[in-house]
């Protein structure tokens, strides 16, 4: 059914509209609350830099769409995708309209999963768990890609937004024990006014890495459904206006109208904004100035490029938040807001099984109506 799948690939195309409001408060709540930028500078700044992020490889794009569902177990249908995709959306409303910074990531890979094992009447051989190659950056499944970087990703976030933190807190030392002109520098006012152009680099590039990462994800969804409606036939007979829409490359490979498609919608829904989250991760956590925004997105976005560049479908949530933690932690554990830290690390937790449990319901539901 051709109008089943148009209605999957507009329903990608909104969650990655929500993806991005939702996800890019994540990107830029740093520099809007050490007032670099205004929320709408903010935005446009990241809007951009998430069209050029978009770009920038297919690696995790191609791990969504072949390296977790075995197509050989289910027939990944557009009802099955379309189930993915609506368990990640309620869950991305859901805490959005809670401003709870959860992991659109992990929704959508929760919705696919959960949505394949109702496919599948509960053989979770439908899942692939983990199948590794020679070298382990080419190793596929759910454990490699997803529970793996799931753990380690906001360790590493933790970790080098500490670092980073404390190397500049040491390099600043360094200058106030100097003379003349270098202790100058190290005055509050002096590395303010530094750190304000400074993290405007930074946030440029938290836009970039939140773009190669995010931005694929439905990419791969995208594609995941075109190889399904070809393996149907649904695409046998085409109007030429919709030609487009056949596979051009070869096996799983992204076609250049799904990378411009996701690209746009991304940063469409980065300019419509989403203070709500902001709120939580500029202001909650800790208190921020630009030399901490500087660190914690330079951390963060520097996990999410690793990530993308070995196909892994990492959170820009649990990298940002994780990233600020660390920042927090190098000036003052005390400083830290255990109760909103709590509160997220709850929405981490729940996000792949409440996303899933959604996905598995509506498929189910579809069944017992006779639509799939």
């Amino acid at each position: 059914m051709l109008t089943l799948v148009l209605v999957v690939i507009a329903t990608a195309l909104l969650f990655e509209f929500i993806n991005g409001f939702h996800d890019t408060a994540n990107s830029i709540a740093t520099v809007v609350a050490t007032k670099v930028l205004t929320p709408g500078q903010a935005v446009i700044l990241a809007a951009g830099t998430n069209l050029v992020g978009a770009f920038w490889g297919t690696a995790v794009a191609k791990t969504i769409a072949s390296g977790l569902i075995d197509t050989d177990v289910v027939n990944v249908t557009s009802q099955v995708i379309l189930c993915a995709l609506l368990g990640g959306i309620v869950w991305n409303l859901f805490t959005w309209w809670r401003g709870i910074p959860a992991s659109s990531s992990h929704a959508l890979i929760g919705g696919l999963c959960g949505a394949a094992l109702a496919a599948s009447h509960n053989n979770w051989h439908v899942l692939i768990w983990s199948q590794s190659a020679a070298e382990w950056t080419k190793s596929k499944g759910l454990l490699w890609k997803v529970f793996v970087p799931m753990v380690s990703s906001p360790i590493a976030g933790f970790a080098l937004g500490m670092l980073i933190m404390a190397l500049l807190y040491l390099l600043i030392f360094g200058l106030s024990r100097a003379g003349g002109p270098l202790r100058r520098i190290a005055r509050p006012r002096w590395v303010n006014a530094f750190f304000k152009k400074a993290q405007l680099v930074s946030a440029g590039y938290m836009g970039f890495a939140h773009g190669t990462n995010d931005a694929q994800k439905t990419m791969g969804i995208i594609a995941l459904t075109i190889f399904g409606a070809q393996a149907a036939g649904t695409l046998d007979n085409l109007p030429s206006w919709l030609a487009f829409m056949h596979p051009h490359g070869g096996e799983k490979d992204i076609d250049s109208w799904i990378i411009v498609a996701c690209a746009l919608v991304m940063a469409a829904g980065t300019a419509a904004g989403g203070w709500r989250i902001i709120k939580t991760m500029g202001h909650k956590m800790v208190k921020l100035h630009p030399i901490d925004g500087f660190a914690a997105e330079s951390a963060s976005a520097t996990i999410l490029v690793t990530a993308a560049h070995f196909g892994m479908p990492v959170s820009t949530t649990h990298s940002i938040s994780t990233a600020i933690m660390g920042v927090g932690f190098a000036k003052n554990p005390r400083a830290l807001k255990l109760t909103v830290i709590e509160r997220i690390v709850w929405a981490w937790i729940l996000t792949i099984p409440a996303a899933g449990a959604v996905a598995y319901g509506l498929l189910r539901l579809l069944e017992l109506l006779g639509w799939a």
